[in-house]
């Protein structure tokens, strides 16, 4: 008996056998790194997920995303071969076909329509060497200046208030590791503690140093939890919060007159500003106690150091540009910048969210951050394309812009990578109208999205774990994504579909990289000398641990901090900000009494295309709610986890509700990984700030009420009738 026993182990275990792989996280800015374990057993497979203790970012940590991301790269709905859509059903067809079909379709609209009528609609989640791609596919391979991405949802409002500040727009100015040192650290409009989990250490140590840490959001969450002080402010008066803020800084002196003299510029005109504006006047708009806005100040003000963090909650609003300007001034006005622990960071969202806009997927940019409106940067980038600077398109518009342009039907085509805007774009009733109308639409993707399921057709993509290349975190730190796990047999990456499609295009001879690193030292030329500058960063340098940029030659360490002796301005000093109180672009009304805001869970990324098809994070939180205060439930006849519908004059939306005092009375807060009738863009505001095209997603005014049962709707009417 015994040797059967020993005869089936020795069998067993020759049919066994283990693959690790190494791998990073696909989803938040953080990029933590990992090792997946893969045991195949006879029959079965089994995963294991270790995180890598020697990431410097990470320190060895991952959050439950992290440790669950495997579960959508194996999900059996993965897309594995080109779908091309007849009569409304999928059929499969190969390769060949699916580009000549996209060749043909675009090439016919542009003889008829002009090169302008084919967009391309880009991802925050792509590799560097994807996202420069897709920018030199866009304007060298199509010729269309109609580009925008995911990231003008993300990152708009805080990058081009960095830029006009500071006049270089990284992330974070410091590494992440400084944070421990920071006395008072403000986190406005951030919910780190579910959004970043993995970065939370670097607060709890801060806090164990004796940091004092202000939080602002007008709910509570496990971020304000953790905090000294939470600021429970109205949403979208987050701008007029910072300007109370700095009348205090000035009243009580508590500004580096030094720092601002030697430093930075335009602090008169702000000073005049802030001697004619009230403290108490700024509490009654922000719906807080004048109280809150001076223990912040001062707790800021007379910090050694101080950090100022912000996110989507002060920047996705029309006015999200001027809002983080004036949290700015609060940096320059102490001059807690260019030192220790003494810095600001936004919060990036998505994955690639940093390195997705440096290289050429806005619609105004060229690599390494470059103007397409500025001649010496055109000349530069036709260059190393090899083009004629004349061929190059000008500046095309923001994302939520360009599909107003296909509901003019200005744009016939689009080529959609690495993005859900059905889901993810404001006014998502709207936009879906829009696309359809739209003679060809073309989209890559693992899954079928929402957006996925109007297309013609759909090409096959690489997951993290099959797609090699670079990402540039939060702090700046340009990264290396190992991709060790063998894609399915039809599946490509999205650089090789953009490259095949450029040669279907009879543009191949502008795209001939044979392996992914090619990609990635053209998009080091084309970044040299420019504000984002790669070049002195190489594969072998980022595999090591990675590299800051910007990094100008091979013998630089890379840039840890920025600002140590001057700004990236023409003069090299820091600008101060003047604006206005701001009001709200759109306010509670009879109709519409209630603001709607908008926000992510720990368990789901971006649209939850991905999460969705994670068994574990599903079952974790399965579908969308509303939180509304208990009184304000009274008020409107609502009881909790109950279906409710919340309506805008866009559109409405059905979820469930969840009572709780953690929100405002005068505010709502609803999840946006959910598509279809629980898509909460449904209802948001499109309103576009005016200098960064960022939508109003966080201040929305609408209206809720019970949904009915059937049967209780039907017996009420029946009533009426009789």
């Amino acid at each position: 008996m015994s040797d059967l026993i020993q005869y089936f182990r020795e069998k067993q275990l020759k049919q066994s056998s283990e693959q690790i792989m190494k791998g990073r996280c696909p989803y938040c800015s953080m990029q933590c790194s990992m090792e997946l374990i893969e045991e195949h057993i006879i029959q079965r497979k089994r995963f294991k997920v270790k995180p890598n203790k020697q990431d410097p970012t990470s320190e060895g940590r991952l959050c439950i995303k992290g440790l669950q991301a495997h579960q959508h790269a194996i999900n059996g709905e993965r897309v594995k071969y080109p779908l091309y859509k007849i009569d409304g059903e999928w059929v499969r067809i190969s390769w060949d076909l699916a580009l000549e079909m996209i060749a043909e379709q675009f090439s016919s609209l542009q003889q008829e329509y002009g090169s302008d009528s084919i967009g391309v609609y880009g991802g925050g989640s792509l590799t560097n060497e994807e996202a420069y791609l897709l920018g030199k596919f866009a304007r060298v391979g199509l010729k269309t200046k109609y580009i925008d991405y995911n990231g003008r949802f993300c990152m708009s409002a805080a990058a081009s208030a960095a830029n006009a500040t500071f006049g270089i727009d990284r992330g974070m100015t410091n590494q992440l590791t400084e944070i421990a040192d920071a006395k008072c650290i403000i986190l406005a409009g951030t919910n780190i503690a579910e959004c970043q989990p993995t970065i939370m250490p670097y607060f709890r140590k801060a806090k164990k140093n004796g940091a004092f840490i202000i939080a602002i959001d007008p709910r509570e969450t496990a971020t304000t939890k953790f905090a000294d002080l939470h600021i429970k402010v109205k949403p979208g008066t987050d701008a007029n919060l910072a300007m109370g803020m700095l009348k205090v800084l000035v009243d009580e002196k508590y500004c580096d007159e030094t720092f601002i003299a030697e430093r930075t510029k335009g602090f008169e005109p702000v000073l005049d500003q802030v001697n004619q504006v009230s403290v108490a006047t700024i509490a009654k708009q922000c719906g807080i106690t004048s109280d809150e806005i001076r223990v912040a100040a001062r707790h800021y003000g007379q910090a050694e150091t101080g950090m100022i963090f912000t996110a989507r909650g002060v920047e996705q609003h029309a006015n999200g540009y001027q809002t983080v300007r004036h949290f700015l001034n609060l940096v320059l006005a102490t001059g807690k910048i260019g030192k220790h622990a003494c810095g600001y960071g936004a919060v990036t969202g998505q994955g690639n969210g940093q390195g997705g806009r440096e290289h050429g997927q806005k619609a105004d940019q060229l690599p390494g951050y470059r103007s397409i409106e500025n001649e010496t940067d055109r000349k530069y980038i036709a260059d190393i394309w090899g083009v004629d600077e004349s061929e190059l398109p000008r500046k095309g518009v923001s994302a939520y812009e360009l599909i107003e342009k296909i509901d003019r039907e200005e744009i016939k085509a689009l080529f959609l990578m690495g993005s859900n805007p059905v889901v993810s774009s404001p006014n998502a009733v709207f936009v879906e109208k829009a696309l359809e109308k739209l003679d060809f639409l073309v989209v890559v993707d693992m899954f079928i999205s929402e957006t996925a399921r109007m297309a013609d057709l759909i090409l096959p993509t690489t997951s993290y774990l099959e797609d090699e290349g670079t990402m540039t975190n939060l702090e700046g730190r340009v990264v290396y994504r190992h991709a060790e796990r063998k894609a399915p047999k039809e599946v490509k990456h999205d650089w090789q579909i953009v490259c095949e499609l450029a040669k279907s295009l009879g543009k191949d001879h502008y795209f001939t990289y044979e392996k992914v690193e090619d990609i990635f030292n053209e998009l080091r030329q084309a970044s040299k000398g420019g504000t984002a500058d790669y070049f002195g960063i190489t594969y072998d340098r980022v595999k090591n641990g990675g590299v800051f940029w910007p990094c100008p030659d091979s013998s630089h360490q890379g840039t840890l901090r920025l600002f140590e002796k001057s700004f990236h301005t023409t003069d090299g000093r820091a600008q101060f900000h003047i604006g206005h109180e701001l009001i709200r672009s759109e306010k509670a009304t009879k109709k519409y009494p209630l603001i709607l805001t908008t926000g992510r869970l720990m368990e789901h990324y971006l649209t939850g295309v991905q999460t969705r098809r994670s068994q574990e994070l599903i079952e974790r939180s399965k579908e969308p709610f509303v939180e509304i205060h208990p009184q304000t439930a009274l008020e409107y006849n609502i009881e909790n986890d109950t279906l409710v519908r919340i309506e805008s004059k866009r559109g409405s939306v059905i979820v469930k509700s969840k009572v709780t005092e953690s929100i405002r009375e005068d505010t709502l807060f609803a999840p946006f990984h959910w598509g279809d009738f629980q898509c909460i863009n449904r209802v948001t505001n499109p309103a576009l700030d005016p200098v960064c095209r960022m939508p109003e997603f966080k201040v929305s005014s609408v209206k809720i009420s019970p949904v009915q049962p059937v049967k209780e709707k039907v017996a009420q009417e029946s009533v009426v009738i009789s």
